[in-house]
């Protein structure tokens, strides 16, 4: 008689709690060229450096190097690479020796280390609002507990962290202060220097998830909060080279205090051993041979325009009523519609938008606590000032529609 076969196990329970992101859902839709896509935050294609990495590859992979660049490597990283990446810290106002960084396959798995590191089921972490959604994912699959900070249009305000420090004790301080996802915000100086003071008392580690930082197109260079001497011992500083470089890279890194090193080297083991030797070296190659200032200052001319493009026409598109942040830099614009009667959920709108060609991101999975529903989140960067201007044509089409509104210009 044949067996039958029992059951299987069933999937683990910290995944219950985490949703799949919308962005990666919307993923599908880059493809589709009736689609206008402001759904993912991803870099313009054409501006990728091909002929630069291409070389770099090549001459990673040529000589007597080459088989070593194929082989297991170190988990901290390729001192190379290290070297490169802390001088470039250094010279943005966050000085940093090659042993300060963890080379990770893209900040977001830095991110997720520092979960393992740092954070236990039940722990609490304190977030902007909103705030970045992989990061939400990454604290939920810990099992954490998230605590919302309130903000206004220059990020989070001092008084609420200073609340939320002293009422839920949290362990992490999480934020993005520079053109923060999703909201397009920075952070001011004096904001930066009173949350450091606020953290150092209360024993907090802060996180600083830098991504966007290089691609300013207005305003001046504000330093980063690691760089602030009240937290030398506590601030852990996330880059990446998928927006100056190229995502498909996957590599980022993480600037980390000298007692918390160890353990995230651990963590690394036991995720993935190691990143891409190959793919380390041929960056440490390509930063060696390559002016990357020049090639971020041509990135950053064509997103300020494709920003302008971006802002001019959601004047001219939004319904009366509507607002949207206005970013020093980064990739994003954080709009909310007129809710009158505090009933507007943006999801809804989204079919209707699709069936018009267009796609963004509603705001409810950004929020941590109780989420505005009636904002949006569009990404600027990957085309180009025309496209942009049918694309949120369409936008706005597709509300008047469904809200029955007239734009603001009308």
């Amino acid at each position: 008689m044949p067996t039958v076969p029992a059951p299987l196990p069933p999937i683990g329970s910290r995944l219950a709690g985490v949703r799949s992101s919308p962005v990666r859902d919307l993923l599908a839709l880059v493809g589709n060229e009736d689609v206008i896509s402001f759904a993912g935050g991803l870099p313009a294609p054409e501006l990728f450096d091909v002929e630069g990495l291409r070389e770099a590859y090549a001459q990673a992979l040529t000589g007597d190097a080459a088989r070593r660049n194929l082989q297991y490597a170190a988990s901290e990283g390729d001192p190379a690479l290290r070297e490169l990446v802390a001088a470039r810290l250094t010279r943005r106002s966050l000085p940093t020796e090659p042993d300060d960084l963890l080379i990770t396959t893209g900040s977001q798995q830095a991110l997720s280390l520092l979960t393992t590191a740092l954070l236990e089921p039940g722990a609490v972490v304190a977030v902007e609002e909103p705030s970045y959604l992989a990061a939400l994912q990454s604290f939920a699959l810990a099992g954490a507990r998230v605590v919302g900070i309130a903000a206004d249009e220059h990020g989070v305000v001092p008084a609420s962290v200073e609340e939320v420090l002293r009422e839920h004790r949290p362990r992490v301080l999480y934020l993005v202060p520079n053109f923060a996802n999703p909201t397009g915000r920075t952070l001011p100086a004096p904001r930066r220097a009173r949350i450091a003071e606020l953290a150092a008392e209360h024993g907090t580690w802060v996180v600083e998830d830098d991504p966007y930082g290089e691609l300013r197109y207005s305003g001046e260079h504000v330093a980063p909060l690691a760089a602030d001497p009240a937290l030398a011992d506590r601030c852990v500083h996330l880059g990446s080279f998928s927006k100056t470089g190229a995502p498909g890279l996957r590599l980022g890194w993480a600037r980390v205090p000298r007692s918390l090193r160890p353990a995230l080297v651990v963590a690394k083991q036991a995720a993935d051993l190691q990143t891409s030797t190959v793919d380390q070296a041929a960056a440490a190659v390509y930063l060696a041979r390559t002016d990357l200032d020049a090639h971020v200052a041509t990135v950053v001319a064509a997103y300020r325009e494709r920003r302008d493009a971006a802002l001019a026409a959601l004047a001219d598109a939004l319904p009366a009523g509507s607002s949207w942040s206005r970013p020093e830099g980064g990739m994003f614009t954080w709009v909310r519609l007129p809710d009158p009667g505090g009933t507007l959920d943006t999801a809804s709108l989204l079919p209707g938008a699709l069936a018009a060609g267009v796609a963004f991101v509603p705001g409810e999975p950004f929020f941590a606590g109780a989420p505005d529903r009636a904002t949006l989140r569009l990404s600027f960067t990957t085309h180009t000032p025309a496209r942009i201007h049918e694309g949120v044509a369409r936008l706005g089409t597709a509300l008047e529609a469904a809200l029955g509104t007239v734009p603001a210009s009308g």
